[in-house]
């Protein structure tokens, strides 16, 4: 995360000095010198093309936009500057930088002692643990071995060590895989979008295509452009809220608008559904606000679905109210997510989607500064359970609040959206019981306070939330 904001903060004070197109060919030299050391490269060269790769997506392009080795950034740059339409794809895999991860699970280290049990090939079910004749050493054969783990958990020493790839093992849903030269591929049929392989890859290597510069020069253009802030921004700065308004309004924003509100005509509509659903006899349903659950749902459970709300998320009512009010504008959801950039291509009322991570890059390149003499004062308007969408429980409580005890159910909370909770989740569908009639579900651990792209830690983030949380 460090390594993507400080290069697209690099990129916007480039783009604000209207100097992006002139002067971007030479950043690679400038973030790595001829001197300067190289972090786990082979050489200062293969840094620079890492540093030139990875422009890319933070321009909104991706790999398959490579036209070949010699065509400079600037190019690049250019065409970002003028493109009318971001691209269909959400996220990608910089190959330059994904290229250093084993492709087996499991190796026998040098603590075996060649023990006469030899439990870890009994357990083994394809016979693929051998012994060498002389040291008795075990060693894997992995064309054989289908990393099951057998021979993981059955060693008594200790001797056998699990390696995962560790973008394929935060993926829930199995979404990316290696190919032929062992580069990782994201399959966007299958991806849910929950953004766990962003953060979880040690290289970096994995991006998102970005729409800061769509959403830029929209503005410079002279462009009416209007914010959407997601509740979990009251997360990310120790600043009072209207502090973080005002340095959103200072980018060139028309307006900023809390995504709280539209939580609120979300919660009437859930409450009515949950009532409406168990009425009719249905054992349960589930939220849906998070977008990365609803993409999982519809990829890899379609016995879900029926149990889906038909509710729209907070961002949708928002935008919907925006367009009554501005209908000429571009409406902008900011927010900690990457799936909301899916729901967004499938929502009629959103334009474009920017998250903490960029917003914070963009404060940094535009020289934006929160001072108590820049305030940009909302009204508090709604409950503050509408806030509460932003944590694990949120909406649950919300409901609670709303129907205040008009009729009874119970609920629980699941997230993250990790590999137990999505086949947990597989087995209701199927079976069409739940131990409880309301599902709050969200595909980060705590709610979207803890989502892929935020800019501050799930910790400090939490208690900044819940002391301005208390202040509504």
């Amino acid at each position: 995360m460090i390594v993507r904001q400080r290069l697209l903060t690099r990129l916007i004070q480039l783009w604000n000095e209207d100097q992006l197109v002139e002067k971007i060919d030479r950043l690679p030299i400038e973030l790595s010198p001829r001197k300067s050391h190289v972090m786990g490269r082979c050489c200062i060269h293969k840094e620079r093309a890492v540093w030139k790769y990875k422009s890319l997506p933070l321009m909104g392009f991706d790999m398959s936009d490579e036209v070949d080795e010699l065509t400079p950034l600037s190019e690049y740059a250019a065409k970002a500057l003028t493109r009318q339409t971001p691209k269909d794809n959400i996220m990608c895999v910089v190959d330059e930088a994904c290229s250093s991860c084993v492709r087996t699970n499991y190796q026998i280290t040098n603590l075996c002692r060649g023990c006469v049990a030899r439990a870890c090939s009994l357990n083994c079910p394809k016979d693929a643990i051998e012994f060498d004749s002389e040291t008795s050493q075990g060693r894997i054969n992995q064309s054989k071995c289908i990393s099951c783990g057998k021979c993981f958990n059955s060693c008594p020493y200790h001797a056998i060590v699990h390696i995962p790839i560790p973008c394929e093992e935060a993926c829930p849903v199995g979404a990316i895989t290696k190919d032929e030269f062992g580069v990782e591929h994201i399959d966007e049929s299958k991806c849910i979008f929950c953004g766990k392989c962003l953060n979880s890859c040690p290289f970096g290597a994995i991006f998102e295509l970005s729409q800061v510069f769509d959403i830029l020069q929209c503005i410079k253009r002279g462009e009416k452009v209007i914010a959407m802030v997601a509740p979990a921004i009251l997360s990310q700065y120790k600043a009072p809220a209207e502090q973080v308004y005002s340095a959103i309004k200072q980018i060139g924003f028309a307006e900023v608008i809390e995504v709280a509100q539209g939580a609120v005509i979300t919660t009437e509509k859930e409450s009515e559904e949950l009532k409406e659903k168990l009425e009719e006899g249905q054992a349960f349903m589930t939220t849906s606000c998070c977008p990365a659950y609803v993409e999982m749902a519809e990829k890899h459970a379609p016995e879900l679905k029926k149990y889906i709300s038909s509710t729209r998320s907070p961002m949708h009512y928002t935008a919907q109210m925006a367009r009554e009010q501005h209908p000429d504008a571009k409406l902008v959801f900011i927010g900690p997510c990457i799936a909301k950039r899916k729901e967004a291509r499938k929502d009629e009322y959103v334009d474009y989607v920017m998250t903490f991570e960029e917003m914070q890059s963009i404060f940094e390149g535009m020289e934006i500064e929160m001072t108590d003499e820049k305030v940009y004062n909302i009204p508090f308007t709604v409950d503050r359970t509408a806030y509460g969408f932003a944590q694990n429980g949120g909406v649950t409580a919300a409901v609670l609040k709303h129907i205040n005890g008009a009729f009874e159910f119970t609920a629980q909370q699941i997230s993250p959206l990790d590999k137990k909770n999505v086949n947990l989740l597989k087995a209701y569908g199927k079976t069409g019981k739940s131990p409880v009639q309301f599902l709050e579900i969200m595909a980060c651990e705590g709610g979207c306070i803890s989502g892929p792209s935020v800019h501050t830690n799930y910790d400090t983030g939490r208690k900044t939330f819940n002391d301005e949380l208390a202040k509504r």
